[in-house]
């Protein structure tokens, strides 16, 4: 990654993501966020310069930057991403802190944050657009899909399928070789040994339909 970056969003996901962008090497052109409290402030000495539709610097992404999208929910996060892929025609970058640990088998789509402290293991396979928190492991095997937020320090055992959509709060623990339906929620703490359907509600150990 050669051009600046404009990160989408400046709370508390934006800074990390600029954390991990100024680790890397990367140079952080902006912030862009829709609250209008925000703008012309600072994170870290870089500016948030405007909102998420500002034509005047979303014009530079494809040409003389790259975008990131550090937005935790799911429906802006993934207008955002759209408007980035069908208007600017570039993929999102990621942001993988260097901390964070990649297997060389593994599979990276575009667009996810995978903090400090996190592995992906041989052969598993991270979508698009995911956030993978601090010390989170994915397993061996396992697959992720698109816009999938797993909370700090929780395991993905090997061969663990989760879909779409799904979060998955602090501290989880999902065994290996089960699978999360698209769209399920899993409450921080749980301990997951079947299956979740898609948009189900999981809490507890063993985790249980709430």
């Amino acid at each position: 990654m050669q051009n600046p970056v404009i990160i989408f969003g400046a709370n508390g996901l934006g800074a990390v993501a600029l954390d991990i962008f100024k680790r890397n090497n990367v140079v952080v052109y902006a912030f862009l966020d829709d609250n209008k409290e925000l703008h012309n402030t600072e994170i870290d000495d870089i500016a948030i310069l405007g909102s998420t539709d500002d034509e005047g610097f979303t014009k530079l992404i494809g040409k003389k930057c790259d975008a990131f999208v550090a937005i935790d929910e799911p429906k802006v996060r993934k207008s955002i991403v759209e408007m980035i892929n069908e208007v600017r025609k570039v993929q999102v970058v990621n942001a993988v802190h260097d901390q964070a640990t990649i297997a060389s088998t593994a599979e990276i789509g575009h667009g996810n944050l995978i903090a400090a402290g996190a592995i992906v293991n041989a052969r598993a396979k991270v979508g698009n657009h995911n956030i993978l928190h601090s010390k989170v492991l994915v397993d061996y095997d396992a697959e992720i899909g698109d816009y999938v937020q797993i909370g700090a320090g929780s395991t993905i055992g090997a061969g663990v399928s989760i879909e779409d959509n799904v979060f998955i709060g602090t501290g989880v623990t999902i065994v290996g070789g089960i699978k999360i339906g698209k769209g399920a929620r899993i409450g921080a703490g749980s301990v997951v040994i079947e299956a979740v359907k898609a948009r189900e509600t999981v809490f507890g150990n063993p985790a249980k339909k709430v």
